[in-house]
């Protein structure tokens, strides 16, 4: 395993993050191909075990189940002080008027309820899910600050929003002399490039650490295009994501297929191979259900693709809508 700062900090993370989407309880979200307790522990076991120490989880995945799942999981294999756990806030985790959102009052009332489930005194990285048009930055930027004065976070980090308002966010940090945004979890991948226009420019020339999501497209990166899975199958939000696109992705595919057949190395170590070479990723998330899905990110570390195959795999790519940045209501 290699391990890197997180952007302009003093953190060691494995180049390789476990995304804990995939862990929960089917019942209590939208995602019925999560994988129960029994199922995800092996998992995040084999993860540690390859030397992985970076985990993300949010307080919506599977509403709260996977920061409970993952939480017994790391108290029971690893060390607290050698691991880095990651965990978000914005979307709604119950009814009624400040349920959702950035709010003092949200921010405040979800980190103690992400700790309580994590079973931890604090998280290495407390992350906004999205941007929230309806508080004022100020506001969450002051009241994440004062989460990590009080020792329940060690850094702050964003996700999926556009590069306007992230600016505007480490401007008001810098101004009021607050915690300041150290990484940036986007949507980025061979088949979605939209943040190569102003995000990851923006991050490189301040220093941020970006953490990809979806690095592997929701898995249409690693395998055949007319493949399917049970996730594949009941995803909606991959259906979102991807399918309006579906046309043009194909040939990314294709192309990704013939060169992973010409290197002999599974299709998913080419994509990630790809996106580890691109400035200034930090670690990839990524979502793991089996963990023959680990043995191939890991596998990725040692694959250097050539500028030739960097220009193939790239010049079949157009313009995409935005996916993943909320839009204004």
């Amino acid at each position: 395993m290699q391990y890197v700062k997180l952007g302009n900090t003093g953190l060691d993370v494995s180049r390789i993050c476990l995304g804990c989407m995939s862990f929960g309880v089917a019942e209590r979200w939208t995602h019925p191909w999560v994988l129960n307790e029994e199922q995800s522990r092996p998992i995040i076991r084999k993860a540690l075990e390859l030397g992985i120490n970076f985990f993300d989880t949010a307080n919506i995945y599977s509403v709260g189940a996977s920061e409970e799942i993952v939480g017994r999981a790391l108290k029971d294999y690893a060390n607290r002080d050698e691991i880095v756990i990651a965990t978000k806030v914005h979307f709604r985790m119950h009814q009624g008027p400040n349920g959702a959102g950035l709010s003092r009052k949200a921010i405040m009332s979800e980190i103690d309820k992400s700790l309580q489930r994590l079973g931890t005194d604090y998280v290495d990285l407390y992350q906004i899910h999205r941007w929230d048009y309806d508080t004022p930055i100020e506001e969450t930027m002051e009241a994440l600050h004062d989460v990590v004065k009080a020792g329940k976070a060690r850094y702050i980090g964003a996700s999926a929003m556009y590069a306007w308002q992230f600016l505007k966010a480490l401007h008001v940090a810098e101004k009021n002399g607050w915690t300041r945004f150290v990484s940036m979890q986007n949507h980025y991948n061979l088949m979605y490039r939209e943040e190569e226009r102003e995000m990851l420019p923006l991050c490189m020339e301040e220093k941020i650490g970006v953490i990809p999501y979806s690095p592997l497209a929701s898995g249409r990166l690693a395998r055949s295009w007319s493949e399917t899975t049970h996730r594949s199958e009941t995803d909606q939000a991959q259906k979102s994501k991807y399918d309006a696109t579906a046309n043009i992705d194909r040939l990314i595919v294709e192309r990704l297929e013939r060169i992973s057949g010409q290197r002999g190395i599974p299709r998913a170590q080419i994509a990630l191979a790809w996106l580890l070479q691109k400035q200034p990723v930090t670690a990839p998330i990524i979502g793991a259900t089996k963990t023959s899905h680990l043995d191939d990110a890991v596998a990725a570390l040692s694959v250097t693709l050539t500028p030739e195959e960097i220009v193939s795999l790239e010049e079949l790519y157009v313009p995409h809508p935005v996916v993943g940045a909320l839009p204004p209501r």
